[in-house]
C-alpha cells in the first residue's frame, strides 16, 4: 500500500524512465522453479530487485539493465545513477513474483520475457518485462 508521497514499485519507473523504456523491479523474487536459461532470466530480475531495494544504482546501471537502457538513461540530466535515484526514493513496495519466463529471438541475438507479479495500492498487476542477453548475460531493456 502506498503512503503519501511514495509510490508503488511499478510507479518507480513508469514515471521518466518510461520514455525510456524501463518500468518496475521489486525485492522479492522466486528462481527456484526454473532451469537453465529461465532461471537465469529469472535470477536477473531477482538482481535487480535486490539492487533497487538496497538503493544501488551503480549496480542496476553496470549489471541490471541493458546498454540501450542505461545509454538512454545517461543523457538525462544527472546520467543513469541519478535517474535512479531519484525514483528509488518514491518506492515503498519491491515485491514481485516471477511468473512465467519465455525465451525468443535468435542464438545470435537471444531475447526473453518474463511474467510478473506485484502489488501495486493493494492490487495485484500483472506486467511483462524484457531482456535481452548482452556479452552472455542477460539484461533487463523494457517493462511496458
Amino acid at each position: 500500500m502506498s503512503t503519501p508521497g511514495h509510490r508503488p514499485l511499478a510507479t518507480l519507473f513508469c514515471a521518466p524512465l518510461l520514455a525510456v523504456g524501463f518500468a518496475a523491479c521489486a525485492s522479492t523474487s522466486t528462481t527456484a522453479g526454473f532451469k537453465g536459461e529461465a532461471h537465469a532470466v529469472a535470477q536477473t530480475i531477482s538482481n535487480l530487485q535486490a539492487d533497487a531495494s538496497g538503493r544501488d544504482e551503480q549496480k542496476i546501471c553496470a549489471d541490471d539493465l541493458a546498454s540501450s537502457v542505461v545509454r538512454r538513461l545517461e543523457s538525462a540530466k544527472g546520467g543513469c545513477k541519478q535517474a535512479l535515484k531519484n525514483q528509488l526514493e518514491e518506492v515503498d513496495n519491491f515485491e514481485l513474483t516471477v511468473e512465467e519466463v519465455h525465451l525468443s529471438g535468435s542464438a545470435a541475438h537471444p531475447t526473453a520475457s518474463a511474467s510478473v507479479k506485484n502489488l501495486n495500492s493493494g492490487k495485484t498487476r500483472l506486467s511483462t518485462i524484457s531482456l535481452v542477453k548482452e556479452a552472455g548475460r542477460w539484461k533487463v531493456s523494457s517493462i511496458p
